[in-house]
């Protein structure tokens, strides 16, 4: 999702033109010193001896990236013809124009650029640099981090406290740097052993909570926590009655102080909870009644699916060699081989636009065949893909489909597209798409960084057996109605709506969008349709914690019904925005894969687990014995004209969408919408006849007898935008 270096090097501002150059883009100078944009100093701190400072960073989580000065000077701050730089050179500084000003004790955001604002074209990193530059080219404001924040980097306190991570997101405002803990559940009456108050920390690190106070309603009712007493970022501690030594009453309040007395958090009521008082959800909702008593763990809630935990190994295990990649592994996709039980993996890199073909070492290794990877262009052999999600599919087994946000030597403008290569193994160096359909005109006002995240095939013959309906059309799914679109429909996970869409892709390059699928994450990062469950997996990343979800088709549509929490021992802020499963079960366990956008700590590639029945390949499936493909006729043809040559860069057609009705709006799941009623019941699956091939990107997977299937919950995370 990040703007690679592909386009022109960042204004450099040397001694002989500095004064040309700043006069050109209407920038005063100070004197022709030697300085240039660009140049570093790691003396350099965050804090200028003007007054202006770096108050707060936000790198992961908004719609847009951003920095916050302020002003902590007694005078306004003329910032016109100040540069902003990341820790990358070679991208444009970003000028700030005429009239920028920063008032006495005041805030100013340097914004990302967007589709309705401007601001640097370029992403922050989970390991980067914020640089600012006077009109003279003087590195003046200099901030660098390791890693992104939960939330973000602030100052506590404003302009004059460190950097550390915050509560909250305040953009242009004071930084909200409040104690994280909060009340999360209350039992008043009959608990065991007695009352009780749950607390949580919704911050990024543990909170030591000796000191802490809690009182009732009645001042004189007070008990302090004792030293050594922790909670962990995202845990529970509860405190007793047997400890606290005051029952709580039928009218009364729970209210907790920090160690200075600043109230940090409180609640009332007015009568006994059937069971108890939560938030939902946990730490940042509203309180109501809960369905059970869950002290100590999440809460529960009648008719409203939770998050669980993953049912899976606890780990996530790093697969690649340490620079294998060079970061932005972006999407991954699973499918059979001819010459391995473990199958293949493709993978694409958004940055530079490439393609790697993966296979295993039949030890639980995985290296790319193609090391350097395929470099992608579009059909006339100019441009770089952001290509973020890649899939196969089975009526085209001589191919590989690419979701994009944009052309990267174009990073402006937004060009949301799924792109055909023709290929069985990425072996070529360079690969010209043969077929584009740009889905631009069906999402007006898409940021750049907004686009096609994940892709995923489903084909007619799986829709229409499980009644897949229409919104198009309003009726039952036909394939008959999109003459030359294939044997299958195209999902793609769309960031700027947190959705997903099903397209009918034709052969002459329209397109028709037939469903619209909400989601209830901030960020849809990737989306696999996996036969094996009958369901349609929507992955988020980082900005959820790295929670996935399973949807299952119930009354025609894909319905949430259950939503897992990463592994538990994984890393929640690596940037999976890559997720694939094997359509093979081996000792009960199909194998996962993630690819991490950061490239944290130099790898990419990282593999779980996920619990199935028996062992060995999927009925009907021979992997030692399947074909080699050969390139085959483009989709949608019904095989009667023959693909392009990759790299001939033969006519494109144009995509045009059709023109009918104007898709539904996608609506999310809320976390309190997901009820028994709406969620999507779990069924059992009939077990598949030998050569009941279902499988996605042409693998054949079978789906357990009396398996059920799992599907989602619903989080309020953060979306960022940018990530490099």
């Amino acid at each position: 999702m990040r703007t690679p270096a592909l386009r022109p090097r960042s204004v450099r501002i040397g001694a002989a033109i500095v004064t040309a150059l700043a006069l050109g883009a209407g920038v005063v100078t100070a004197s022709p010193a030697l300085a240039a944009v660009g140049d570093d100093d790691p003396s350099v701190g965050a804090a200028a001896p003007n007054g202006l400072v770096v108050n707060e960073v936000e790198s992961n989580g908004d719609d847009t990236d951003w920095v916050e000065l302020q002003n902590t000077s007694s005078a306004s701050i003329d910032l016109t013809g100040y540069a902003f730089l990341d820790d990358d050179s070679t991208h444009d500084a970003y000028v700030l124009p005429a009239g920028s000003t920063i008032a006495p004790g005041g805030y100013f955001v340097i914004d990302q650029l967007s589709a309705t604002a401007p601001g640097f074209d370029f992403g922050l990193g989970g390991a980067d640099t914020a640089r600012v530059y006077d009109p003279a080219g003087d590195l003046v404001l200099r901030y660098s981090w390791t890693s992104h924040a939960v939330v973000t980097y602030g100052r506590c306190a404003d302009g004059t406290g460190a950097l550390v991570d915050t509560t909250a997101s305040t953009k242009g405002a004071a930084n909200d740097c409040s104690s994280p803990v909060r009340i999360n559940e209350v039992e008043s009456q009959d608990g065991t052993p007695g009352d009780w108050v749950e607390l949580t920390n919704v911050g990024s690190t543990t909170v030591d909570l000796g000191g802490y106070v809690l009182k009732d309603s009645e001042d004189d009712h007070a008990y302090t926590i004792p030293a050594g007493t922790t909670i962990a970022a995202g845990g529970f501690t509860v405190l007793d009655e047997a400890d606290f030594g005051f029952g709580l009453g039928k009218a009364d309040s729970a209210r907790v102080f920090d160690p200075r007395g600043a109230l940090v958090d409180s609640y009332s009521w007015t009568a006994h909870a059937a069971a108890t008082y939560g938030r939902n959800p946990d730490g940042t909702g509203d309180f109501a009644e809960t369905a059970e008593s869950t002290k100590g763990t999440a809460n529960r809630f009648a008719g409203v699916v939770t998050a669980e935990p993953w049912p899976g190994g606890a780990d996530e295990t790093v697969l690649d060699d340490e620079d294998t990649f060079t970061g932005d592994l972006s999407g991954i996709d699973w499918t059979t081989s001819s010459t391995s039980e473990d199958g293949q993996l493709w993978a694409v890199q958004n940055g530079d636009g490439l393609l790697y073909h993966l296979t295993s070492d039949g030890q639980g290794g995985w290296a790319p065949s193609n090391a350097a990877g395929t470099d992608l262009r579009y059909a006339d052999g100019t441009g770089t893909p952001d290509a973020e999600g890649v899939t196969v599919t089975s009526d085209d087994p001589g191919a590989v489909y690419v979701s994009t946000e944009r052309d990267n030597d174009v990073s402006k403008t937004s060009r949301p597209s799924v792109l055909r290569y023709a290929t069985t193994d990425g072996s070529e160096s360079t690969l010209r798409a043969t077929d584009e359909w740009n889905l631009a005109a069906d999402f007006p006002g898409l940021g750049v960084n907004a686009g096609l995240e994940g892709v995923t095939w489903i084909p007619d013959s799986w829709l229409t057996e499980h009644g897949f309906a229409d919104e198009h059309t309003g009726a039952a799914y036909a394939p008959s109605t999109y003459a030359g679109h294939g044997e299958g429909l195209f999902f793609v996970g769309v960031e700027g709506t947190a959705s997903v869409s099903a397209y009918a892709l034709m052969a002459d390059g329209s397109f028709q969008r037939v469903a619209t699928i909400g989601s209830p994450f901030a960020v849809v990062a990737d989306v696999q349709f996996d036969p094996t469950l009958d369901a349609l997996w929507v992955v988020c990343d980082d900005a959820c914690a790295g929670r996935s979800a399973l949807y299952e088709l119930t009354n025609g549509v894909f319905t949430a019904a259950k939503v897992f929490e990463a592994p538990s021992n994984a890393d929640r802020t690596l940037a999976n925005e890559g997720f694939a499963i094997s359509g093979v079960c081996a000792d009960g366990q199909r194998a996962t894969f993630y690819a991490d956008d950061n490239d944290t700590n130099g790898f990419s590639l990282r593999t779980g687990t996920y619990p199935c029945e028996g062992g060995g390949t999927d009925p009907g499936t021979d992997p030692g014995t399947d074909p080699t493909p050969t390139p085959t006729p483009a989709p949608g043809d019904g095989g009667s004209t023959p693909a392009p040559t990759p790299g001939t860069g033969g006519p494109t057609p144009t995509p045009s969408p059709t023109a009918p009705t104007a898709p539904a709006a996608p609506v999310a799941p809320s976390e309190t919408g997901l009820t028994d009623t709406n969620r999507g019941a779990s069924r059992p699956r009939r077990p598949p006849a030998r050569g009941d091939h279902h499988g996605h990107g042409g693998h054949a997977v079978r789906r357990r007898p009396g398996e059920r299937v799992a599907v989602l919950d619903a989080d309020a995370a953060r979306h960022r935008d940018g990530r490099r």
